[in-house]
């Protein structure tokens, strides 16, 4: 994907979570850590499952993620999520996480993937998602 082609995209779904990416969550090249990037993501579809599930949830999958763009340190993360299917107990929600560059301003997109989760019960049984919002 091209620079023109990544700032003409605009993201899919509502924007979940924003945050700056800090010295902390580097590697040793500099770059933010693949895993900071996954882990915000699943609490941006954590925070969207809960809302359409009216309750606990649980991730139960990760469809293959490829990374397009490095984030670096004082870009600003900024997670969408949009729900895209809604079965008995689980939901398939579309994640994707932009970078929003810290010298520029210029938004970029990072990553993306589908996330399955559960809804569960106190006890941690998969229960049934409410099929109105």
């Amino acid at each position: 994907m091209s620079n023109a082609e990544a700032s003409a995209e605009e993201p899919r779904g509502e924007l979940t979570v924003r945050l700056t990416a800090m010295p902390a969550d580097t590697n040793a090249n500099g770059d933010i850590f693949g895993g900071w990037v996954l882990s915000q993501m699943d609490q941006a579809g954590g925070i969207a499952a809960v809302e359409r599930a009216r309750g606990r949830v649980a991730t139960i999958a990760v469809d293959a993620m490829q990374f397009l763009r490095p984030v670096k340190v004082g870009d600003v993360l900024c997670v969408y999520t949009s729900v895209e299917r809604v079965g008995r107990t689980s939901m398939r929600i579309h994640i994707e996480a932009w970078a929003q560059r810290f010298h520029t301003r210029q938004r970029e997109k990072v990553t993306d993937a589908d996330f399955t989760f559960v809804a569960i019960d106190d006890e941690g049984r998969p229960r049934l998602v409410p099929q109105t919002e």
